[in-house]
């Protein structure tokens, strides 16, 4: 199974290189096209981040994420998982195993032959179309361009932090965001008013009360949970979150709303449509972890548009004098934001 030349220089690089030059900075502050969020908010993103790019669970030197990239189980308990004894972490560096992206890419080294390094038998990549195999392409193409480039002269350390960058930046340049729920033609705007907003926010808040979760606290909690833990019912909770988001959506969609409110109604809609995807990115953690990473770098934006949409939903109640005291059918879904602000203020948590 041993990968001789340019292949094995490529296996030395995703070790020594990848995770804390890319996975934790570049993954994180590339491209972030929102304003940033508080810094409680980032740092525990961060963090999370720098979970998911160091978690080993078995110990082989390896991170759990790059053990995908190897073809070697997440769950795997071995350390020798090819049997050479040695661990996979000292395999790789090494260069005796490579990830199976380069496999179909004829050697540079070599531009008459017409074997590939798939002739070795290696193990399968992350399944076609994860965001994970993706990157393991883009970063080993430009790797045997820039070697090709250079007539087969070694890369210098700065030359590998470019390659890596630039494969960065161009998975995420060829990843579009997801596409809105729902649009405004979609929506059956009818009514206005006093008893129209009144008759909404009940028919709203039986959406959100029919559509819940079994979680009993929040979807990055339990991402760390999942990383730090290997808590498999935490990925359960956020598919669960995931689930009652996307219903939601789907619920208030189909509610006739007052032309006052049609504006904040969609934009709510599509946030918690959006936070639904992106929430079952988190899922996908030991499966296809690039698609995880970008799904925190889009998260705290997730839950600034949620919090915008509640809160000009609060604001288009109070401007049109509507206002729903506690207990009121309607009442919870109205003053969400106002109460969270309260119970946060009082040190409670609302139920």
């Amino acid at each position: 199974m041993k990968i001789t030349g340019e292949n094995s220089a490529a296996g030395r690089i995703v070790g020594a290189i990848f995770v804390s030059a890319v996975l934790v900075v570049g993954a994180y502050f590339f491209a972030r096209s929102v304003e940033s969020p508080k810094v409680a908010e980032a740092s525990t993103e961060t963090a999370l981040l720098q979970a998911i790019a160091t978690k080993d669970s078995n110990g082989d030197g390896l991170p759990d994420w790059e053990k995908t990239l190897y073809g070697i189980p997440v769950n795997s308990t071995t350390t020798d998982y090819f049997h050479l004894g040695m661990t996979d972490g000292e395999a790789v560096a090494r260069g005796l195993i490579v990830p199976k992206a380069i496999a179909d890419i004829p050697a540079v080294s070599s531009p008459s032959a017409t074997s590939t390094a798939s002739d070795s038998g290696l193990p399968p990549p992350p399944a076609d179309g994860t965001i994970t195999a993706a990157f393991a392409r883009n970063f080993f193409m430009l790797y045997l361009a820039a070697k090709q480039t250079s007539g087969g002269a070694p890369l210098s350390q700065a030359d590998m932090m470019n390659i890596a960058q630039e494969a960065l930046t161009q998975l995420t340049q060829t990843i579009t965001a997801a596409p809105d729920f729902k649009s405004m033609q979609d929506l059956t705007v009818s009514g206005s008013g006093s008893d129209a907003l009144k008759a909404f926010a009940a028919k709203a808040e039986a959406v959100f009360l029919k559509n819940t979760s079994n979680a009993t606290t929040s979807e990055i909690n339990y991402l760390r949970y999942a990383i730090e833990g290997n808590d498999a019912a935490a990925l359960l909770h956020m598919a669960s979150i995931a689930k009652a988001y996307r219903d939601a959506a789907a619920g208030l969609a189909v509610l006739p709303v007052p032309q006052e409110l049609a504006a904040a109604d969609l934009a709510l809609i599509n946030a918690l449509a959006r936070s639904s995807g992106i929430i079952n990115d988190f899922t996908r953690v030991n499966t296809d972890p690039l698609a995880t990473i970008l799904a925190i770098k889009q998260y705290a934006q997730a839950v600034l548009s949620l919090q915008a949409a509640f809160v000009d939903i609060g604001k288009t109640y109070q401007a049109t004098g509507v206002s729903l005291s506690a207990g009121t059918p309607g009442a919870s879904f109205v003053n969400l934001i106002t109460d969270i602000g309260v119970n946060q203020q009082t040190g409670t948590q609302k139920p």
